[in-house]
């Protein structure tokens, strides 16, 4: 399948490993000019190394801690500078701390809102006018299955994704007009460093190897295995395509069938 997005500029941010990167480098294989970033430097030039080991390009890249607002500026205006008005946004991000409600204070609280809800809106509001000015663009935000079925211990995650998840359904009504779409992609348990971070916290409360617990979050899903980080990245290029261009406002679930309701 065509996809007629060769030659897009794309910005994927937190995007030095895990599902951000599978990402860049989908993009990167169909034609784009890819930008990526990370608030680690080390992270960034081991991802554009590997990244140009094979595929012989360089992306660009820059250091961005998404919980700085000024840092998110400057991003916008590396890639801008460099790669032109950003047709493709991909809005990444990592987990906010995990634990249960009892376990976390306000300020836990409020580095979840701006690490999740408002690193999304800031990259949003920032490259909009360019989208607008083209009559086309596609934002695309990476959150969670919790968005659907909330995972127990995650409750920061839950709460601040699902606000991303209203802001997306939200900001997709205003400005479809402008060929622009705004859609959501929520996986399920994936191979990335995340997901073994919190497989560690779930092991020591339960008292178990974090390999048990792995295995017990793989037999949970009916495919009865964890998604690869490429199966994810696979359904971000694919709303960013021409094909998906009547698909907005919506949020889509790469989960292996985890989540057990209708719709």
């Amino acid at each position: 399948m065509e996809l007629h997005i060769k030659g897009k500029t794309v910005l994927v941010t937190a995007s030095s490993a895990g599902i951000g990167k599978a990402t860049s480098e989908l993009f990167i294989s169909e034609g784009c000019r890819v930008a990526i970033s990370s608030s680690k430097r080390e992270n960034l030039v081991k991802a554009v190394d590997e990244i140009k080991a094979i595929y012989g390009i360089e992306p660009l890249w820059e250091q961005c801690d998404i919980n700085n607002p000024n840092e998110i500026e400057d991003l916008v205006k590396h890639v801008e500078h460099n790669l032109g008005t950003v047709d493709i946004l991909v809005n990444n991000c990592g987990g906010p701390t995990p634990g249960f409600f009892e376990d976390l204070a306000d300020e836990n609280w409020e580095d979840a809102f701006e690490q999740v809800l408002m690193s999304a809106v800031r990259f949003t509001r920032l490259v909009l006018p360019g989208m607008k000015e083209k009559n086309w663009g596609r934002i695309i935000n990476i959150t969670s299955l919790s968005v659907k079925q909330p995972v127990d211990n995650l409750i920061l995650s839950n709460s601040l994704r699902s606000g991303v998840t209203a802001f997306a359904k939200t900001l997709s009504a205003q400005v479809g007009k402008h060929n622009i779409t705004v859609n959501n992609v929520a996986p399920g348990y994936t191979l990335t460093g995340r997901l073994y971070e919190l497989a560690v916290v779930r092991a020591k409360q339960r008292g178990v190897s974090h390999e048990e617990v792995l295995a017990s979050m793989a037999a949970e899903v009916p495919m009865k295995r964890l998604a690869r980080p490429d199966e994810i990245a696979s359904m971000i290029v694919y709303l960013s395509s021409e094909q998906a261009g009547y698909i907005t406002g919506q949020t889509i679930v790469v989960d292996g069938g985890a989540i057990r309701s209708t719709y």
